[in-house]
């Protein structure tokens, strides 16, 4: 590696770690602006097409950005309802299911009184009552800290007001952008950072309207699923269980362990319990073998354990800002990886051959 390799190695690495260190810095007010880039980033493609109508770029874009929020709140309109009823239903019966849990509870510590001593009957007691408290202590003030922190209520009025702001300009100016980048990038090796360029575009454009279908396509079968076994409140669950798909096996585990607690209250039976583990099995099945391969396809090249890791690691660096910038960033590090990998498959360092065929 020549000397100018190397100051060219040494300059991207520190650039790298100062856009780090400055998201890490900046990370409780960039939310806005990430969830804008995002929504630009979607609509970039609808905007192309508005001009190719001879429509100008800002009218298309105020177009296109309008009929995004108002798809927004067509959906809102329909679903938050039905939400609320199920919601409004479920407050009312909580102190039933409370009660019933209790009484099921009762009779099983009853249970245990006839088959253990007194003194492990009493431990056991004062363990599951600890348990409980614990727990309770735990969401009273999450719940707390979540109402009082000033900073989430900023965050979540800056995600209203200023994102729909933030997507206009940017949605608006992104070929300009897009050009101004590409300008600065070094002469000898932009070809190749523009085929890189493209091959993360194609990756994270075909993830991200795949992944969206799948969600929409689960979230669909797992309320009508629920709800056709009759299972209160199936609704949430279902819609719950599609947002939550678009991290890979987080909606089924969530969507089956709440339905699971629902079933055990509401039919307290194992037929009961059956039906629910057979619609979610159903629902695996066509979320990995069908819905999964349709929308999104080989073509993606991102494997659902590196997904998993990447919005867990950076979710738990930079929070909600990191789970935003996780699947962008894991796309990116994809095909540079990829690129890195082909050029030491055709290097002498793995094989001294390929050192007579560059020759």
């Amino acid at each position: 590696m020549t000397s100018g390799q190397r100051q060219q190695v040494y300059f991207w690495l520190g650039a790298l770690v100062f856009f780090f260190l400055l998201v890490y810095l900046l990370s409780p007010i960039l939310l806005p602006f990430v969830a804008g880039s995002a929504i630009a980033y979607f609509l970039d493609p609808a905007v192309h097409r508005l001009e190719r109508w001879r429509v100008p770029r800002g009218l298309a874009t105020l177009l296109a950005l309008l009929l995004f929020l108002l798809m927004l709140l067509l959906i809102f309109a329909l679903l938050v309802p039905l939400v609320q009823l199920q919601a409004g239903e479920l407050a009312r019966r909580v102190p039933g299911m409370v009660a019933d849990a209790r009484g099921r509870f009762e009779h099983l510590m009853q249970l245990a009184q006839q088959q253990l001593a007194p003194e492990d009957v009493a431990k056991l007691r004062d363990a599951l009552g600890a348990g409980l408290g614990d727990v309770a202590s735990w969401l009273a003030r999450f719940i707390q800290r979540v109402l009082t922190s000033g900073i989430a209520l900023a965050n979540l009025l800056s995600l209203i007001f200023l994102t729909p702001v933030v997507s206009f300009f940017l949605l608006r100016d992104w070929d300009r952008l897009v050009r101004r980048i590409d300008s600065w990038l070094p002469r000898h090796h932009a070809a190749t950072i523009r085929e890189q360029a493209r091959l993360v575009d194609a990756t994270l454009s075909g993830y991200l309207h795949g992944q969206l279908l799948v969600c929409l396509g689960v979230g669909v079968y797992y309320a009508a699923a629920l709800s056709l076994i009759r299972l209160e409140f199936g609704l949430i669950i279902g819609v719950l269980a599609g947002i939550l798909t678009f991290i890979p096996y987080v909606g089924f585990a969530t969507g089956l362990v709440l339905a699971l607690g629902l079933a055990l209250l509401q039919y307290g039976s194992f037929s009961g319990l059956l039906a629910v583990i057979v619609v979610f099995a159903i629902g695996q099945v066509l979320e990995s073998n069908v819905l999964a391969p349709k929308f999104v396809g080989r073509r993606v090249h991102l494997h659902p354990v590196w997904v998993i890791f990447a919005l867990l690691a950076f979710g738990s660096v930079f929070g909600f800002l990191g789970v935003l910038l996780a699947l962008p960033t894991a796309a990116v590090i994809g095909v540079l990886v990829r690129f890195a990998l082909a050029r030491y498959l055709a290097s002498p360092l793995y094989d001294p051959a390929n050192r007579h065929a560059s020759d």
